[in-house]
């Protein structure tokens, strides 16, 4: 096992009805910016039990923050944020929201010139706004950790940034309020939840037993109260079960002393960039052909994941680690989730030339063991 540090500092607010406790996580002298996406909080219900909870206090609103949250879209809010002297953030949504509040919280902070070059350059986040969450969709696991992701229409980018200055201080997690999602919505959560699981899981052994089967568990949970939730949109223990393992799998907990791999996210960010498909789509689509790709590498890793996952019964390594792709992609397939850029009318061709000469002209490598330049994620997207 690797050396690791964990820690993490997010309140988490679990149950039916949580929302109302938003009035003792934020002190009444804050001044509060709501942040939220497309406005379906308000046919939810969820905007007036928020409202309930802030009433008397001094709040302002910003709607409008997109599925892949824009950094143009943001830059406005960093404005309200700076003109009305703002004290807190409150992300009431799902990852995007959650994201893009991250941004606000880190670009309202930033002394530099250009608050992209936090995505682009890396540029260190010394400091924060506080922030909060009311999660409606279980999908990133952004409530409780230090990631955003971040477009930018204007050059067609999707990028990250990592700070623990924007971990929220909260996340209330009240699985009653999701059961308005459609089921693409649904779908797109658990798919990303397993891929986050996988990007920490599917690398090589280092003796982390524990991680393992804390991983394990939370792949296996998805597999067996995913399909429940889709069939039963108000069967609140398969809610509540999806919910809190989109936390747990991007919380930082599995990854304490792991290696970990994030290419498939990195190929997928592009795919969304250029063609604007979702986030769990692209994974689902780059999933199977990159640990194709890398099956060499990975092979131990996914032969132990088939054998105490899926229950295969395969004693050659080689054979269990192809069972496993086939099984995670049969799973993706019982959800209803395309894994080949057909299905979206995306020519493998182009895909692949205007990334891999992204990446080519980043010098990006990726992957656990840096295996993954611009010629491999060539490779990989024809093989999409």
């Amino acid at each position: 096992m690797e050396h690791f540090v964990y820690h993490n500092p997010t309140r988490v607010v679990f149950g039916k009805g949580t929302i109302a406790q938003v009035r003792d996580l934020i002190s009444p002298s804050e001044k509060v910016l709501i942040t939220y996406g497309g406005g379906s909080i308000r046919n939810n219900g969820v905007y007036d039990q928020v409202m309930a909870a802030l009433s008397g206090r001094d709040v302002l609103e910003f709607g409008g923050i997109q599925p892949n949250p824009l950094y143009e879209t943001l830059m406005q809010a960093v404005e309200i944020v700076k003109r009305q002297k703002v004290t807190f953030l409150l992300a009431v949504g799902g990852g995007s929201v959650l994201d893009g509040t991250k941004f606000i919280a880190a670009a309202a902070h930033y002394q530099g010139e250009d608050p992209w070059d936090i995505c682009a350059k890396e540029a260190p986040v010394t400091s924060a706004l506080p922030l909060g969450s009311v999660l409606t969709l279980p999908a990133t696991g952004s409530e409780s950790n230090t990631a955003a992701v971040i477009s930018r229409q204007s050059t067609n980018e999707k990028l990250a940034f990592l700070s623990e200055h924007v971990y929220p201080k909260f996340a209330i997690l009240d699985p009653e309020v999701t059961y308005s999602l459609p089921d693409k919505q649904i779908r797109n959560g658990i798919v990303d939840a397993f891929m986050h699981v996988l990007e920490q899981y599917a690398t090589y052994p280092v003796g982390a037993a524990l991680q393992d089967r804390q991983a394990e568990a939370i792949l296996m949970t998805l597999i067996e109260e995913g399909p429940k939730t889709l069939r039963n949109k108000t069967d609140y223990q398969a809610r509540a079960n999806i919910v809190w393992c989109a936390t747990q799998a991007l919380n930082g907990l599995i990854a304490c002393g792991v290696p970990q791999d994030w290419s498939t996210h990195a190929i997928g960010h592009e795919l969304t960039a250029f063609y604007g498909i979702d986030h769990a789509e692209s994974l689902a689509i780059v999933m199977p052909a990159l640990f194709r790709h890398e099956l060499g590498k990975k092979q131990k890793k996914l032969a132990q994941l088939a054998r105490r996952v899926f229950g295969v019964n395969e004693a050659d390594d080689a054979r269990a680690a192809e069972l496993a792709i086939a099984k995670i992609t049969e799973f993706f397939h019982s959800l209803g989730m395309p894994t080949r850029l057909v299905e979206h009318k995306i020519d493998p061709g182009e895909a692949a030339a205007k990334i891999s000469a992204r990446f080519r002209s980043r010098g990006a490598v990726m992957g656990e063991h840096g295996s993954i330049d611009a010629s491999a994620a060539e490779k990989i997207l024809l093989a999409c």
